[in-house]
């Protein structure tokens, strides 16, 4: 089921997969270089309702405008709370998240919106070559219980080149994932093993958290 819902950036859309006696909506924004049809977001999608939590991915305005570039982290943020804030209002516990650009955007928000945790894909923790340019701060200071799940060979940052994190906080690497979880020919297992692994580390993540 698809809605739309406005916001002082544009209209945002909204994918929804329902699940059976959800115990919490687990709601997913995409990457600043692509939109839901990412995989990692495609497989949660697939995978979590039969385990109890609904998803729902949500496509920047940007994106349903049909722009290749995304804006300014405050008009991301922008085109996000208003959405969260309604499905917040439904009434089930919202896992806020996403992949990339749309991870650090739910954890600058999680708290402004009442999220009651971050599932965080490819935290973009450092742009590729440039780790003096840390983005940990966003991430460290979520104010939520967060999953982060991070390819091993992540240029954006590995699972290595992580600080401490907070109590709450756990870090699951994916071997020989990169930025988009794309495993090489060397590794020994495939895509849609990858897709798997994350999609398990999730649910067993918020198996924890809702019981």
């Amino acid at each position: 089921m698809q809605t739309l819902v406005d916001t002082p950036v544009g209209v945002a859309r909204v994918t929804r997969f329902e699940a059976v006696g959800a115990k919490a909506l687990v709601v997913l924004g995409h990457g600043a270089g692509g939109g839901v049809e990412a995989a990692d977001l495609q497989a949660l999608a697939a995978g979590l309702p039969g385990l109890g939590f609904a998803v729902a991915l949500v496509e920047q305005p940007w994106r349903v405008l049909g722009k290749k570039v995304a804006p300014a982290p405050k008009t991301l943020d922008a085109g996000w709370v208003p959405v969260v804030g309604e499905l917040v209002a439904e009434g089930l516990p919202v896992v806020v998240g996403g992949r990339s650009a749309g991870a650090r955007v739910a954890c600058r928000t999680a708290v402004g919106t009442g999220a009651a945790a971050v599932l965080a894909l490819s935290f973009p923790l450092h742009p590729p070559g440039r780790p003096e340019k840390s983005r940990a701060e966003e991430l460290t200071e979520s104010g939520r219980p967060t999953l982060v799940l991070q390819g091993a060979a992540d240029p954006f940052g590995t699972p290595e080149e992580y600080p401490e994190l907070p109590a709450g906080h756990r870090l699951v690497a994916v071997p020989y994932g990169n930025h988009s979880f794309a495993v090489p020919k060397r590794a020994p297992y495939g895509p849609e093993e990858a897709m798997a692994l994350i999609t398990a580390t999730a649910a067993e993540w918020l198996g924890g958290l809702f019981g």
